[in-house]
C-alpha cells in the first residue's frame, strides 16, 4: 500500500528553456526532477493530472477503469496519464486480483509537493 506521508520535491530552473529537463533525473530520492521551465512542469501537472490526482484522493477508485469512468474520459487517456503520474512518483499502482482477473488500483504517493524556483 502506498505510504501518504511523503513530499516530492521539485526543482525549476528558469534560465534554460530546454524541456529536455523533464526526462532528467537528479542525484537524490525518488521524486526529485529537475525541470527547466515552468511550461514543463504545466506539462506535468495538466488540470486533466490535477484532476485525476485529486478524485483519487476524494473517491478512492478501485481501478484505473473506475476512475476513467468517474471522470468522464476515454481509458486509454486516463491510463497514459496515471502512467505518467507514476513515473514521477505521484503515484503508486496496487495490483489487485480478482479471479484471473487483474486490476491496478491508483494510489496517491505523495501528500504534498514542494516546488523550488532557480532564477
Amino acid at each position: 500500500m502506498a505510504k501518504a506521508s511523503n513530499t516530492r520535491n521539485i526543482t525549476l530552473n528558469i534560465s534554460s528553456g530546454s524541456f529536455s529537463g523533464i526526462f532528467r533525473r537528479l542525484r537524490g530520492q525518488k521524486g526529485e526532477y529537475n525541470f527547466s521551465g515552468i511550461s514543463t512542469l504545466r506539462q506535468l501537472l495538466s488540470d486533466e493530472r490535477a484532476r485525476i490526482l485529486h478524485t483519487i484522493k476524494t473517491k478512492d477508485p478501485s481501478s484505473i477503469y473506475s476512475l476513467a469512468k468517474i471522470l468522464g474520459r476515454d481509458f486509454k487517456s486516463v491510463r497514459q496519464d496515471v502512467k505518467l503520474l507514476e513515473k514521477f512518483g505521484f503515484l503508486e499502482l496496487e495490483t489487485n486480483r480478482t479471479g484471473k482477473r487483474e486490476m491496478l488500483k491508483p494510489l496517491l504517493a505523495a501528500e504534498s509537493v514542494v516546488i523550488t524556483v532557480n532564477l
